[in-house]
This record gives C-alpha cells, sequence and structure tokens, in this order.
C-alpha cells in the first residue's frame, strides 16, 4: 500500500462557484444527479466547442485557470468524463459535448493492495477520487518510459478509454513486486494480476 502526499494539493485560496457561472451551472445540470460515473458511452450529443477546462498532470482540474477545489464537483465533471476514439476528452450529457484539455491520464491511482502471489497475484488500485479497479484483463496495466528521466510511467484502465497513472510512490512499490516471466520466447520482467501477466514495456496505445 502507498500513497503520494505530492499529487494531492492543498485546497487553493480561490475556488471555482459555478453559482457564478451559468453556462457551468447549467452544464451541469444536465449532467444529472447520482453518484458514480454517468452513462456517457451511450449518450451520443452534438459538439459544443472547447470549454476552458484543463486537468493538470497531478491530478488536479482547473477551470479558466482556476482551480477547482471542490471534491464533489471534481467527481461530477470526472462522472461526465470520455475518451473518444479520436484521443480527445470530453464531458459529455445527454444534450451537449464538450472538449478538455487533459495534461497525462484524467486520473491518478494513489494507492495499492496486493493479494496472492505469482499467477494468482490480485493488484487492487485506488484513484484519487475514490474508484476502486482490480489489474486485469478488463481493467489492464500499460507502461509508458518518462523523458526526462527514464523511469516507468504505469497506468490501469479505470472505465471507457480512461485511465489512472500510478504515483511515483507506487509505481516504485509496482516494481518491488516485479517477478521474471518468460512470454513469447523470451524473458520479461512485469507484474501479475487478474491472472495476467504485464510486462514492464511500452505498448503501442491503443483507444479501440
Amino acid at each position: 500500500m502507498g500513497h503520494d502526499d505530492k499529487t494531492v494539493a492543498a485546497a487553493p485560496e480561490r475556488a471555482l462557484d459555478p453559482g457564478r457561472d451559468p453556462g457551468l451551472a447549467a452544464l451541469l445540470a444536465r449532467a444529472g444527479a447520482g453518484a458514480g460515473p454517468r452513462p456517457v458511452e451511450a449518450w451520443n450529443p452534438p459538439f459544443c466547442g472547447d470549454l476552458d477546462m484543463r486537468i493538470a498532470a497531478d491530478g488536479r482540474w482547473f477551470y479558466q485557470g482556476t482551480p477547482i477545489a471542490r471534491e464533489a464537483l471534481v467527481s461530477l465533471f470526472a462522472s461526465i468524463l470520455r475518451r473518444d476514439a479520436d484521443g480527445r476528452f470530453y464531458l459529455v450529457t445527454p444534450v451537449e459535448k464538450v472538449g478538455i484539455a487533459v495534461e497525462d491520464a484524467p486520473f491518478l491511482a494513489v494507492e495499492m493492495h496486493a493479494a496472492g502471489s505469482g499467477e494468482t497475484q490480485s493488484l487492487t488500485f485506488r484513484t484519487h477520487l475514490g474508484e476502486v479497479v482490480v489489474g486485469g484483463d478488463a481493467h489492464p496495466l500499460r507502461f509508458e518510459i518518462e523523458e526526462a528521466t527514464g523511469g516507468l510511467k504505469p497506468y490501469i484502465l479505470v472505465r471507457g478509454r480512461l485511465e489512472a497513472r500510478l504515483t511515483r510512490s507506487l509505481a516504485f512499490d509496482l516494481v518491488a513486486l516485479a517477478e521474471e516471466v518468460e512470454t513469447d520466447g523470451r524473458q520479461r520482467l512485469g507484474v501479475w494480476s487478474g491472472g495476467r501477466f504485464f510486462a514492464f514495456e511500452p505498448e503501442p496505445e491503443t483507444l479501440a
């Protein structure tokens, strides 16, 4: 189990107030109430342009340059987030789709629990917004090499085409669980989860 305190910033001095932005408040109202992700994959609304919203590499959300400090508001936005086959990220309601910018992955995996060992090992991850997924066929891990450091950047699929990047401390925890397994005729270093072996090798990202 691990976490990276640096990835969750303290509440900023200024906070977004959707009540002062009628357009944003209307978008949230159209998103609908209810806990957890909305059925965005089933919605096919028209594209209505881009919104000045950004998810930073550290997981913080910004609107018009202002950090969104309220966790409940961030969770609501995240519940209507979708990544399409074009590689772009959108906030989607039943009647509209607006584009937003994402610097890296939209979520951070901040906690990991390992149970079992070898082929029976199960790795459970919690994101900074409270979503919990277990690595395996439905939630595969993938890896990139960080250009600045040459280090390993692990990601796990959360839902749809949305991924969570493991924090640096979790990446170290993951490497500590590494095993060497022969696949495709050669030895590879990686980890088991959910009956599947994930090699520590970058693979082409697919959005299908």
